[in-house]
């Protein structure tokens, strides 16, 4: 295998980083012992710039290529989201009725709306139900919001060329 570039980010396949490789967890590094990759990576994955700065990140997350209004270094998206009203799709809810002529039973539970005593009228008359009238469905917990993935371990060289640019 060729000597990597300093800074190239490899997918290994295997628990842990070669030698002259680290993992990409967002560690922190000193500045004085890593001036070549410092001055590659400076402060785009953080870290404080005077004394240390971080490597990227890969941790539950799947790069994505500068451009499109991102930058590099952005972080962006979730593992978890929870569905406003506003991002659900337009939908009903029925509501359906018997058309027995007299309602059987006192308790709605398990049952439907029946007519007594002409208890329907001509859609002039409209109104809104009480809220309590009916119930809302979902518990708004959060969820799953990641693609479909194979966790491998992403490296990126300490050591190696330094890139030049064309």
């Amino acid at each position: 295998m060729s000597e990597p570039f300093l800074g190239e980010i490899r997918i290994m396949s295997f628990g842990f980083p070669p030698r002259g490789w680290a993992t990409c967890n967002g560690q922190l590094l000193p500045i004085n012992q890593n001036q070549a990759l410092f001055s590659l990576l400076g402060t785009t994955y953080g870290g404080n710039g005077q004394v240390n700065f971080a490597l990227p990140n890969f941790q539950g997350r799947t790069p994505i290529h500068v451009g499109g209004g991102h930058t590099l270094g952005q972080l962006g998206g979730e593992q978890n989201h929870t569905l406003s009203p506003a991002e659900m799709p337009r939908h009903t809810h029925l509501v359906q009725g018997s058309t027995n002529s007299v309602g059987a039973v006192a308790i709605p539970s398990n049952a439907v709306l029946a007519p007594a005593n002409n208890a329907y009228h001509l859609p002039s008359t409209l109104t809104s139900l009480h809220p309590g009238s009916l119930t809302s469905a979902g518990g708004g917990q959060a969820h799953l919001n990641a693609q479909p993935y194979l966790t491998l371990n992403m490296t990126i060289a300490l050591q190696g060329i330094f890139p030049s640019q064309n």
